[in-house]
Formats: structure tokens, sequence, C-alpha cells
């Protein structure tokens, strides 16, 4: 599978070449500027923490983190061992199941 390949094929995250926000078949465009996208990324979390309440929810917190580690390496070191993390964890289930 070439690059351009995995691009097309990936479900969720941010594609870097366009700026946009994969949720599964949804882009949606980021801003441009990166204090806006920052900005985004922790409203989206402050909302997220409020999720108790209408129209907001926790689902807002992963949304938040992913569109802040496009600009915080921190954050998206985090999200990679995580990611990381996820892989293997659904791999030795896979491995168990059969």
């Amino acid at each position: 599978m070439t690059m351009a390949e995995s691009q097309k094929t990936k479900k969720f995250g941010i594609d870097p070449s366009t700026h946009e926000l994969i949720l599964g078949s949804w882009r949606l465009q980021l801003p441009q500027s990166r204090a806006w996208r920052i900005a985004l990324g922790a409203v989206l979390i402050f909302g997220g923490i409020l999720g108790f309440l209408p129209f907001l929810g926790f689902w807002m917190i992963p949304l938040g983190l992913i569109v802040l580690s496009h600009d915080l390496a921190f954050v998206r070191r985090q999200r990679r061992r995580l990611s990381v993390w996820w892989a293997r964890k659904r791999e030795t289930t896979n491995t168990n199941a059969r």
C-alpha cells in the first residue's frame, strides 16, 4: 500500500496535506491559523469536561485532543502512545480469540 492509498483509507485523524479532520466518512476543514486550532481544541476539551450538560458531550474531549495534537508535540506523542497501546491490545485480543 502506498502513502497516497493509506491517506485515502484513513478513517480517523488529521490529513496533514489538506488540514482536514477525518472522522469516518466526514471531513471537516480546520482553521489555517495555529492559534485558532489551539483555541478550538481547548474549547472542545473544556466543553467535554462539561459533558453532563445538554448539547455538550464527553465525545468532545478526544476530538479536542486530536485537534491539539496537530500543533502540540506533547499531545501528539501522548496520542501516538495511546494508539500504539490500543493496537497492541487489540492484536493480543484477536490472537487470543482464535
